[in-house]
């Protein structure tokens, strides 16, 4: 499979397809987990062997990713591709892998395990989204007050009854936008 130069094979999709509807969040935060991490390493591995010749990129992503915060028990994964529109590449092999397609929409495409533990979000090589899950990972990391920050908002969520589990992730845009802006601004002030 060649190296993408660039220019997609084909348009991109311009809806969002969410294979099998809304779907209600039924899972609580747990705390820290360190076996999170060796879950990480396993599905990397697996999806290393999928797209095994193929130039990309696999980070662990999310409130799992991150040391000491509390998190819904899901693997989140994100998986850098040369071509987003070239899913013959990419979503062949990892359904062949095992995972299931949950969503394609302009420039992301998600791939979950059967048992929804484990989300793959596939995204273009250059994607903006990329580092803004590693921009916004990173900050969790490193500082405590974001991190407690973030977990008592999610706390707080998770209070809620929520029909679709998209609707939990949005109601955290607010959060995840003012964390990511003083990254931004910590990462840019001159040394």
């Amino acid at each position: 499979m060649a190296t993408n130069s660039g220019n997609p094979r084909r348009p991109d999709v311009t809806t969002l397809e969410l294979v099998g509807g809304p779907q209600p969040l039924h899972v609580t935060l747990e705390p820290y987990d360190p076996r999170w991490a060796a879950d990480f390493v396993a599905h990397r591995d697996r999806i290393l062997e999928a797209l095994a010749g193929q130039e990309i990129e696999v980070d662990h992503i999310g409130s799992t990713s991150v040391p000491g915060l509390a998190a819904k028990p899901i693997i989140d994964l994100v998986v850098v591709v040369a071509d987003i529109t070239a899913e013959e590449d990419y979503l062949e092999p990892l359904l062949a892998a095992g995972y299931e397609l949950r969503v394609r929409e302009p420039g992301h495409r998600l791939v979950r395990t059967p048992a929804r533990d484990v989300h793959v979000h596939v995204y273009r090589r250059g994607d903006p989204a990329v580092d803004d899950y590693r921009l916004l990972r990173d900050r969790l990391r490193s500082d405590a007050a974001d991190r407690a920050l973030y977990e008592s908002v999610k706390q707080g969520l998770m209070t809620r009854s929520w029909g679709d589990s998209n609707d939990y992730a949005d109601a955290k845009d607010e959060v995840i936008a003012a964390i990511k802006t003083r990254a931004r601004a910590a990462r840019d002030a001159p040394r």
